[in-house]
């Protein structure tokens, strides 16, 4: 079967743990989808009106996280990390099933949500899978931050820089091929917060979950977690997930070249908005062929659908 064919979970999936700002325990099912169908997520502890689709429109929060609602008010938030993991590790469909309204941090990172999906594996379908191909620049700017896309050959590029106040953090800067780099260090990078935020957290109703096992806190120029970093560039590495994440929130994977500075959830979805505000911006693509080279092939093997 093609690697350019759609793909889904090869089986069920289960996750547990509780959600990083409302503290609640939460299970969660990752199950196989049909083709075609993208991610869905369902509220079950909800009886009705309780299907949720993470796109960009349905974008109502962005402070922390990014929650997605229904029409009916039914939210799912910190989706950010299990989103990026799907678009890493190129899941095109997918059916999760959730018990509360805020997906599971586990670690903080998207580690466990990859080991597992690497564990039980892929069914790949015969559908050729769809991409976003940016036609023209974008940008959105926010003061002295902002975030652009432009059009690229075959390849998914995410530059990312941070500026902290904070010396141990100070300014990050890394890059990466969403399509052909070892995206471990992507995975494995945890979610951060400076100790002295943590009062701000709790006077905004945020932060209820949060602990050591499932966050970096920095105090002053030192890291209080036992083992440290588990890399050198963790944190501008966990703020590429959490773009790789909001990124999927478009259905799917983007050929584009991504660069942002002192960015998050907010402007990456701002981003998205201004790109389908005009259908000049981009093409919607099949792809076809039987042969990967390197990414996603040549363009010869690519058939525009829209």
């Amino acid at each position: 079967m093609s690697i350019l064919t759609q793909k889904t979970v090869s089986q069920k999936i289960s996750f547990n743990g509780v959600g990083i700002h409302t503290g609640k325990k939460v299970n969660l099912n990752i199950l196989p989808a049909s083709p075609n169908t993208g991610i869905t997520f369902k509220r079950i502890d909800l009886k009705t009106n309780n299907i949720i689709y993470p796109n960009y429109a349905n974008v109502v929060d962005t402070t922390l996280c990014t929650t997605i609602s229904n029409e009916y008010g039914a939210k799912v938030s910190t989706i950010e990390h299990l989103m990026g993991a799907l678009y890493g590790i190129g899941v095109d469909n997918a059916f999760i099933e959730i018990d509360a309204d805020e997906v599971p941090i586990m670690d903080g990172s998207a580690k466990l949500f990859v080991d597992k999906i690497n564990e039980v594996g892929l069914k790949f379908s015969d559908q050729p899978i769809k991409i976003i191909k940016i036609n023209q620049k974008i940008k959105f700017e926010d003061g002295e931050k902002f975030i652009s896309i432009d059009k690229s050959n075959v390849s998914g590029d995410i530059e990312f820089e941070i500026k902290y106040n904070n010396e141990l953090i100070g300014t990050q800067k890394s890059k990466i091929n969403v399509f052909e780099d070892n995206l471990s260090e992507i995975y494995d990078s945890r979610t951060f917060c400076l100790f002295e935020d943590i009062e701000k957290l709790k006077k905004m109703n945020l932060g209820k979950g949060g602990s050591l096992d499932n966050a970096i806190v920095i105090k002053d120029n030192k890291i209080l977690n036992e083992y440290g970093l588990r890399n050198k560039l963790e944190f501008v590495n966990h703020k590429i997930l959490d773009c790789m994440g909001d990124l999927f929130l478009s259905g799917y994977k983007i050929i584009g070249s991504i660069k942002c500075s002192q960015g998050g959830h907010k402007l990456t979805n701002q981003l998205l908005r201004k790109i389908f505000n005009d259908q000049n911006n981009y093409s919607l693509i099949e792809i076809k062929g039987k042969q990967l080279p390197h990414t996603f092939a040549n363009y010869h093997n690519l058939k525009s659908i829209a």
